[in-house]
């Protein structure tokens, strides 16, 4: 095939009438990379689960198994940054001069990802001129080990990697009276973000517990997805 006639399969498969599709572009390399419409994070369920399966519930062991305290879920983690960080003892709650035996031990298991936009065959003119929307998606399980066990962070960055064009924060809060222990969807649509996103990263935090065992709050399904629709 010519390059004009992979320019014109890329634009007639993806929907992208009225997108900048300049000569300069690569259109047979574009067209293999599949930039739009498919997951660009790398390895989004490292825990192996699927979101159309609900979350299997936690085991508790007849003994308990001691040994040393754990702050990370096994999973095999390629493609992400991860790092744990253990958080102090909460005794807010607890009445004065009651006696206690063992207060569980929380943490955050952090990971991220930045995902190059050109990298994975988008270009400088739809990025800047056409601004397709970008859709964030992930699902976490409603373990209800605290009232804060999630937190997502997404920032859209510019050829520097470090200015902030755009960004959304979730930090949603548990019904600790109701059990449903469902996967819970997070989810953000970035729109009209202005010219120069070249970049996404892309982090959640999920809260661990351990009391004797460890108990995680697990995640599945993150994506970054480039839909081939124009911003409003």
């Amino acid at each position: 095939m010519s390059a004009a006639e992979w320019k014109q399969r890329c634009e007639a498969e993806w929907g992208l009438q009225g997108a900048p599709m300049p000569d300069t572009v690569d259109w047979k390399s574009v067209y293999e990379a599949k930039p739009l419409g498919r997951n660009l994070l790398k390895n989004p369920a490292p825990l192996g689960f699927s979101k159309d399966s609900p979350p299997p519930e936690p085991e508790l062991p007849d003994v308990p198994p001691g040994g040393p305290p754990r702050f990370q879920p096994d999973g095999d983690f390629a493609g992400w940054t991860t790092s744990t960080e253990i958080l102090p003892y909460d005794t807010s709650g607890i009445p004065e001069g009651v006696v206690i035996c063992a207060l569980p031990t929380y943490s955050w298991f952090t990971l991220e990802q930045v995902v190059d936009l050109k990298a994975e065959g988008l270009w400088d003119e739809l990025l800047d001129t056409f601004q397709p929307k970008i859709v964030i998606q992930d699902w976490y399980e409603e373990s209800q080990l605290h009232e804060s066990i999630y937190q997502l962070h997404v920032k859209l960055l510019g050829t520097d990697k470090t200015t902030v064009i755009s960004e959304h924060t979730a930090k949603p809060t548990e019904n600790m009276s109701v059990y449903s222990h469902n996967w819970k969807e997070v989810s953000h649509v970035f729109s009209s973000y202005g010219p120069g996103v070249r970049y996404v990263h892309f982090q959640h935090r999920l809260k661990n517990s351990f009391l004797n065992d460890f108990f995680p709050t697990r995640f599945t399904g993150s994506s970054v997805i480039v839909k081939p629709v124009k911003s409003s």
